[in-house]
């Protein structure tokens, strides 16, 4: 470890069922990194809805894992376990970002070095923070859960999210049409400008009839809201069609099962998490990812969409927001 590294970090500190405004920071010791791993001082983390769940103590982390809060992060490797891949895929110094478990709400966290990607010199630590979280599972719902193909018609719920965001930009760069539904105006307008064909503001408009109107179905519906959404859902499908849930912010029962619909349409209906996923599925996810999109951040084709960046110390008012749904693309610590 370099020699100006103190045994000692700040880290977010929070306790299960606690406020957003409890949020505070502690001191705790640097992680120590095991096999495979590296030291990542950490300059910015992304904010996202799997934190606010754990802090309210619905989310633990997976065994074995940092109970800090944190998925992602930016920063730069100090130090790097004598036991790597060959060949190494990084050395001391590299700017950095990528998945963690758990720990991103701290001054350093220990990170499996395949899930990391080298951070795209033309962009801010604090835009690169807010890549991973959403891209990744943006990438895995259309291209390893499902197999979307060009001129496809796709349904994003929570179209102004981080994941949301992303979604529509991964989407349109396959070609397809995209339809999106958000809570307001200012956040349709955003989903518009990333490449949305379709927006709906799901307060004033129902979606489903809004689908029918301009297109035949759906070939994939992205849903974080479950609840009654899922026959809605059912609906609008093509045949062979799919649903994928990622959240359920809406609660965790849908209404009753259409089956003679679903089985009509030989729909899938699928869930999915990334946090859980086994560290061989995250490494080929990340590998396919860096492999297929990483240059597009450089020369602008997929842009980060960051809506505020905040001091560490203010984590408790990002989180407050989100769970307020007052957010248009990711919120951003910055030590």
């Amino acid at each position: 470890m370099n020699s100006s590294i103190n045994n000692s970090m700040q880290y977010i500190k929070h306790h299960n069922g606690c406020a957003p405004d409890a949020l505070e920071i502690s001191q705790t010791e640097i992680p120590t990194i095991t096999s495979g791993q590296v030291l990542v001082k950490v300059a910015c983390f992304g904010v996202n809805r799997a934190d606010t769940l754990q802090r309210q103590g619905k989310y633990p982390a997976p065994p074995g894992e940092s109970d800090i809060l944190g998925l992602e992060m930016s920063g730069e490797i100090v130090q790097i376990h004598s036991e790597q891949m060959s060949p190494q895929p990084f050395e001391l110094g590299d700017k950095v970002f990528g998945l963690v478990a758990g720990g991103g709400y701290a001054e350093y966290v220990a990170v499996n070095s395949q899930h990391l990607m080298a951070a795209p010199a033309n962009m801010q630590m604090s835009e690169v923070a807010g890549i991973a979280e959403c891209f990744f599972t943006a990438y895995q719902a259309m291209f390893i859960e499902n197999d979307l193909q060009p001129k496809q018609h796709v349904l994003i719920h929570a179209g102004a999210s981080g994941v949301g965001l992303a979604a529509i930009q991964l989407a349109k760069r396959q070609g397809c049409a995209v339809a999106v539904t958000a809570s307001s105006q200012a956040k349709l307008d955003l989903c518009k400008q990333l490449g949305a064909d379709l927006v709906i503001n799901y307060q004033q408009q129902d979606f489903a009839q809004e689908i029918a109107k301009h297109w035949q179905g759906c070939d994939l519906i992205i849903d974080f809201v479950a609840g009654d959404y899922l026959n809605r859902n059912l609906k609008l499908l093509n045949m062979d069609g799919n649903v994928l849930y990622l959240a359920m912010l809406a609660g965790r029962y849908a209404d009753k099962l259409d089956m003679a619909m679903m089985l009509g349409k030989r729909a899938t209906v699928k869930g999915s998490t990334l946090r859980s996923r086994n560290d061989q599925y995250k490494s080929h996810l990340i590998k396919e990812f860096s492999q297929t999109c990483l240059s597009d951040f450089a020369n602008g084709t997929l842009v980060a969409n960051i809506d505020t960046e905040f001091a560490a110390k203010d984590a408790g008012m990002a989180h407050q927001r989100l769970e307020n749904n007052d957010t248009m693309g990711k919120l951003i610590g910055c030590w």
